[in-house]
């Protein structure tokens, strides 16, 4: 296993010079701190300061800086956003857990449990045993997150940490920068914007965007400065414009011209295949006015001064973001042909859009957070905890976390009348796990605005999604190839290996007896003793876990038959039934998968093969593919179709066709008469007189699929219909 390399020993130390240490930054902090704290608090600061001083007393930045220089000033950052005095202590202290001898106890001593908690939320794990950074990232990420779930306060000062690393990024080795620079841009952003910090988010983007893209980000800041000086005129003329409406209609407003970012308008273009005019041809402005009805009556004044843009309207007042932001969003024709776009709020929402759930947090009581955003952080955070539990992999919950940051949002409304946040491209089957695990794990399909639909549909913002449930409906493996949201996800997964397992424990079970029976002995025989012996000398707690991994290709059936018969299990004579393949019902698909390359169904004659930690991959045995498998007679099992068998199986038809308007709806409709699913169609050859075309559908065994293609092949436009790839 590799060995991390911690953050300490990134860390340049020098001796103590014995000389006093650089106080301006204290002092700057404790003048900033004065605007809002009582002078106490402040001196509780100080000593924090003067054991975070001693502490990273021998340490230096790689800029050459005291280290100390490095908390002051994530200190000081989340001073800006005025919080309050526990933060910015655990701000000061936030890497002498790691980094220095400091322990736990010392600072519960002298700062008390809250503060400790924060301190150790941020701080990295000291295991050293992953087995790469990638991991061990993810589990720090995790530790973290679920630290920030009992206190919010852990990832702003964590954010903070990120913000002020990234102004000094300068100082890092080129591998570094980038590294640090695609990890604000994946994660660390994206949190902001989900707490609803957006001028935090805007400048962690920027940064991130310069380390990752340096050059990039040099001529798009040039030319957005060149831009914006030959625009400056027609702007003031717009503000002016809007400012004297709004004075004659008695509404008292602050008016404030928006400059877009390098990073947003890189995004733009990227995102939207636009170039960097067509982006920049924006004037932006913002609104900030005093109550929300004067917030509706600047929209009706901005729209009687200009004509809005048909579709461009937003009223995020009304029913405001996941993360609590609220304002107006209308887009407008300018008077020189440009759009004009605005966002009309009030002081209240925009503290909470610039700061989110940092904004009033010095005046917020223990009765409950003080704003929305926060409210709505928590109720984030706290499914965040939900998931992880049900998510042992580190790696698959960090990706569970990084679906949740989608930037865009769908509301849906439930047939009750309640609001339901999504990520974009959200579907049915998302909403119904957002409203209730019990009610995702029984959808069977639902209602948009009154018209039946999958659960894979996706509805659009403002529709009211009604889902519909079953008692016997469970999940399906294929939910996952249309789930979006990292709450449905985790809870499909869950389910899924709950079920591999029992699957596999029953399938292994018959798989061990009939390699035992072919040496003429069972597991019956087998004494107690022998069992226990040989699950101890294989690292295995239970019966259970042996044939959960015979079935999942880890262990051969045959090799652990051999060992425990040679241990001393009884035999108790000739093998009656060696031919007796192990019949399948289609049940079994957490451990059975169904080879791509030649797509069984019931009624074929078929040959299974273990893959390790994929179970048994089922082939037809005319499958090209078996001569090589065969090499391999270890791995093969002999199994057959039970005459119960069930479930809906892909196969794919090959279908030769006249190339002329309407063939595909006229084949489409045979194979749809013939029940049978289609799940994928596609050309792969299309000449002037005649085309190929490859139908992935679904039947139920070998009579279902020639019934589909006798269907088929009795259309007047079919010349030929043959199953794929063989």
């Amino acid at each position: 296993m590799r060995k991390r390399k911690t953050k300490s020993e990134a860390i340049q130390t020098v001796e103590p010079e014995g000389e006093p240490a650089d106080t301006s930054g204290i002092d700057a902090l404790a003048a900033q701190l004065a605007t809002y704290l009582p002078p106490e608090q402040i001196e509780r600061v100080r000593g924090a300061y003067a054991v975070g001083a001693r502490a990273h007393a021998s340490q230096r930045r790689k800029s050459g800086e005291p280290y100390i220089t490095h908390p002051v000033a994530v200190a000081m950052i989340l001073a800006g956003l005025r919080l309050d005095a526990e933060t910015i202590i655990a701000a000061i202290l936030h890497d002498t857990l790691e980094d220095t001898g400091l322990t736990r106890a010392q600072l519960e001593a002298s700062f008390g449990p809250i503060v400790t908690e924060l301190v150790d939320g941020v701080t990295k794990l000291e295991r050293v045993d992953f087995a790469s950074r990638i991991e061990a990232d993810a589990e720090s990420f995790r530790k973290m997150l679920l630290a920030m779930a009992r206190d919010l306060r852990v990832i702003l000062i964590k954010l903070a940490d990120r913000l002020h690393n990234m102004r000094t990024l300068s100082a890092m080795a080129p591998d570094a920068r980038r590294r640090i620079a695609r990890e604000t841009l994946d994660i660390y952003a994206p949190i902001a914007a989900r707490l609803g910090m957006n001028a935090l988010k805007a400048e962690l983007q920027d940064l991130g965007f310069r380390g990752l893209y340096p050059d990039r980000y040099k001529i798009i800041a040039s030319r957005i400065k060149r831009t914006l000086g030959n625009r400056r005129e027609a702007m003031v003329k717009i503000e002016q414009a809007l400012a004297e409406r709004l004075a004659m209609d008695g509404i008292p407003v602050r008016i404030i011209s928006r400059v877009k970012a390098p990073y947003s308008i890189w995004s733009k273009m990227k995102n939207e295949h636009k170039t960097f005019d067509q982006v920049m041809d924006v004037y932006g402005f913002r609104l900030v006015t005093d109550t929300v009805a004067h917030c509706y009556q600047a929209l009706g004044v901005a729209h009687s001064l200009f004509k809005p843009v048909e579709g461009r309207f937003k009223d995020f007042i009304a029913i405001p973001k996941a993360n609590g932001y609220q304002s107006l969003h209308t887009v407008l024709f300018g008077p020189i042909g440009a759009p004009i776009e605005i966002q009309i709020r009030t002081e209240d929402m925009n503290t909470v859009a610039e700061r989110g759930v940092a904004a009033h947090w010095s005046y917020k009581t223990e009765a409950g957070p003080g704003n929305s955003a926060q409210t709505r952080a928590r109720a984030w955070v706290a499914s965040l905890a939900d998931n992880q539990a049900t998510t042992p992999s580190s790696l698959e919950f960090i990706e569970n976390v990084k679906v949740d940051l989608f930037p865009d949002e769908v509301y849906l409304f439930t047939p009750a009348g309640d609001i339901q946040a999504l990520p974009k491209n959200a579907t049915a089957l998302d909403l119904a796990f957002a409203v209730h695990t019990d009610v995702g794990m029984h959808a069977v399909a639902s209602r948009i605005d009154g018209k039946l639909a999958s659960l894979r549909s996706q509805p659009a913002s403002g529709q009211t999604v009604e889902v519909i449930t079953a008692p016997s409906a469970v999940p399906n493996p294929s939910w996952l190839d249309f789930a979006v949201t990292g709450r449905a996800r985790a809870a499909i997964r869950q389910y899924l290996k709950h079920l591999q397992h029992e699957d596999a424990i029953d399938f292994g079970h018959r798989m061990l007896e009939s390699a035992l029976d072919s040496k003429g002995s069972s597991l019956d025989a087998i004494p107690p003793e022998v069992l226990e012996r040989f699950l101890a000398e294989h690292n295995l707690r239970r019966l259970e876990d042996l044939l959960s991994d015979i079935a999942l290709g880890n262990r051969m059936p045959d090799k652990v038959a051999t060992e425990l018969t040679a241990m001393g299990g009884s035999v108790i004579g000739a093998a009656l039934h060696r031919s007796e393949k192990i019949r399948i019902s289609g049940a079994e698909r957490g451990i059975l998968s169904f080879g791509n390359c030649c797509h069984p169904v019931p009624g074929d004659e078929i040959v299974g093969y273990l893959s390790p930690g994929k179970g048994i991959v089922v082939h037809r045995v005319e499958c090209p593919n078996v001569a090589e498998l065969a090499k391999q007679p270890e791995r093969r099992v002999e199994i057959g179709w039970d005459k119960q068998v069930q479930g809906d199986y892909r196969v794919e038809l090959r279908v030769e066709v006249l190339n002329r308007p309407g063939v595909l709806a006229t084949v489409s409709a045979a194979i749809a008469e013939a029940n049978s699913n289609i799940d994928d169609v596609k050309y792969i050859e299309r000449g002037i007189q005649a085309a190929t075309l490859i139908f992935a559908i679904e039947v139920k065994h070998r009579k279902h699929l020639a019934d589909v293609m006798r269907r088929v092949r009795n259309t007047k436009v079919v010349n030929g219909v043959y199953r794929y790839p063989i």
